[in-house]
């Protein structure tokens, strides 16, 4: 796993982060969605049949770096994602007997035991027939 930078909001961090990089079109990704705040995009490396990421355009490391002033852009991200999920066929549908089909899961990883490779701040969609790579 890859060793987080030793104060991830400095800016050399900010100016090699690949998340930055990738909401500033330096990189090339598989956008699905875009807006002035976030980005959407497909993992180019799936654990699920969908696995999307959506990043605040706005550099921050990790969820315990957002401020107050951050809550809006926070519950933006998570209201995405139904949207997202119905994009790609995975949001929850019911049957006529009322049960529920299909699904998907949202996912942040925070610091090096929750699990975070990039320190920019985002969100997995995962979504699709079971069973998905790395997941319970």
């Amino acid at each position: 796993m890859k060793k987080p930078p030793a104060n991830p909001t400095d800016e050399d961090s900010v100016d090699n982060c690949l998340f930055c990089k990738i909401a500033a079109k330096q990189i090339p990704a598989s956008i699905v969605y875009e807006d002035d705040d976030l980005l959407a995009f497909k993992d180019i490396n799936p654990a699920a049949p969908v696995h999307l990421l959506v990043i605040p355009k706005k550099h921050i490391s990790t969820l315990t770096e957002a401020q107050p002033e951050d809550t809006l852009l926070l519950g933006k991200m998570l209201a995405l994602a139904p949207k997202l999920a119905a994009d790609h066929n995975v949001s929850v549908v019911y049957g006529n007997d009322g049960s529920p089909t299909r699904g998907y899961k949202t996912l942040i990883n925070s610091g090096p035991d929750g699990g975070q490779v990039i320190y920019h701040l985002h969100m997995h969609l995962y979504g699709g027939p079971r069973p998905w790579r790395g997941m319970h």
